[in-house]
């Protein structure tokens, strides 16, 4: 899989296919699934439209499970309207997600949100943690923040505020837990033919299937599988932690306390180049917050570096996918961001590189 931006580059994950295949506009719209960035992160880099819905208010039922606690659908296009028009067909109560029992009360026209949508008004908190990764995003973040107030929003900026250091470890915890639990739940319902039905199988299959770890060892398979269960103190102890940094003592604490509409942030750095040997490099996301509290998180293109698409986050409480829409929306209007891919066979391939490369040799460069 290639982004058909820069074409070799990666189109991040894990539902790369989706986000290249919109970019390229070999379909308008797609569903992708994410547990912690993997809707967000592709539309980013790919250069569309993502939104991860609040956890249940789209159903999970025979989605491949990582975490109960944070698993869910949502939409990717390459526009606002299209993702809020999937939303609205696919949202809503589903009797085999308990998670979604409360979605039918929330869930709405997103179409119809977004009639006069407008940035005036609104404050917007600058989550400076996503920042002062890569020079060029943060030129074009701070450029957008200048649309957002040009547009009349109130840009706030939250200077002080980052995640605590033990919020990756307490995520990771959850996450290596719930693998283990909700694989095997989902495993022992596959047809008969289904040969594998454990993760402990799944591992035992992989080790004699040589093929099948030729480029990705299972590390996080065993770390899984070594896990205790669902009443092991420790997880517990992780999921409470974890769930209060993200939620009330982070995305909530700063929406009330500055009196917020939303907060704003780089979804992520440019895509990394595909490399089997060394994996990707990831410069910067703004997805953990709202993928660990379960709240919604949207991402809109914001610009270009070098010919690679890099979003602009809105992220708020639980349920205010309606609002968040409205303000994407808003921002997109005002900015067109983004275009259609060139697929530029690399970064060097580009004019302005070479030129920057080998001044003098200004002619035979490509026209990208």
């Amino acid at each position: 899989m290639k982004n058909p931006n820069v074409l070799d580059r990666s189109p991040s994950g894990s539902s790369s296919g989706t986000g290249a295949a919109i970019a390229a506009s070999l379909a308008a719209a797609g569903i992708g699934t994410e547990t912690d960035g993997s809707i967000t992160s592709p539309s980013s880099v790919n250069g569309i439209v993502g939104i991860k819905p609040t956890l249940g208010l789209v159903s999970r039922t025979l989605v491949v499970p990582i975490s109960h606690n944070q698993d869910t659908p949502g939409p990717m296009g390459r526009t606002v309207a299209d993702v809020a028009a999937l939303l609205t067909a696919i949202a809503g109560s589903d009797a085999a997600d308990p998670a979604t029992k409360d979605a039918d009360a929330h869930k709405t026209d997103y179409v119809a949100a977004l009639a006069g949508a407008t940035l005036k008004g609104k404050r917007l908190g600058v989550l400076r943690f996503t920042t002062g990764n890569v020079p060029e995003v943060d030129a074009l973040f701070e450029a957008a923040l200048a649309v957002l107030r040009a547009q009349g929003a109130e840009v706030v900026e939250l200077p002080d505020y980052k995640p605590p250091s033990s919020l990756g470890d307490d995520e990771l915890a959850v996450l290596l837990t719930d693998l283990k639990v909700d694989l095997n739940g989902y495993l022992a319902l596959t047809p008969p033919w289904v040969v594998t039905r454990t993760l402990a199988e799944v591992i035992a299959f992989n080790r004699e299937t040589p093929r099948e770890l030729t480029l990705f060892g299972q590390d996080l398979f065993e770390r899984a599988e070594a896990t205790k269960g669902l009443d092991d103190p420790a997880y517990v102890k992780a999921l409470k932690a974890a769930k209060q940094a993200a939620g009330p003592d982070g995305i909530d604490k700063l929406i009330a306390e500055h009196h917020l509409d939303a907060l704003v942030g780089e979804s992520d750095g440019p895509a990394s180049r595909i490399d089997v040997l060394t994996g990707d490099h990831i410069s910067g996301s703004a997805s953990q917050l709202p993928a660990i509290a379960g709240y919604p998180h949207l991402t809109v293109p914001m610009g270009y570096v070098r010919g690679m698409p890099v979003g602009i986050s809105f992220i708020g409480q639980a349920w205010t996918e309606a609002q968040l829409l409205a303000l994407g929306a808003a921002y997109e209007r005002a900015t067109h961001a983004r275009k259609p891919p060139a697929y530029i066979p690399s970064i060097e391939d580009l004019r302005s590189t070479n030129e920057e490369l080998w001044p003098k040799r200004r002619h035979g460069l490509q026209q990208y």
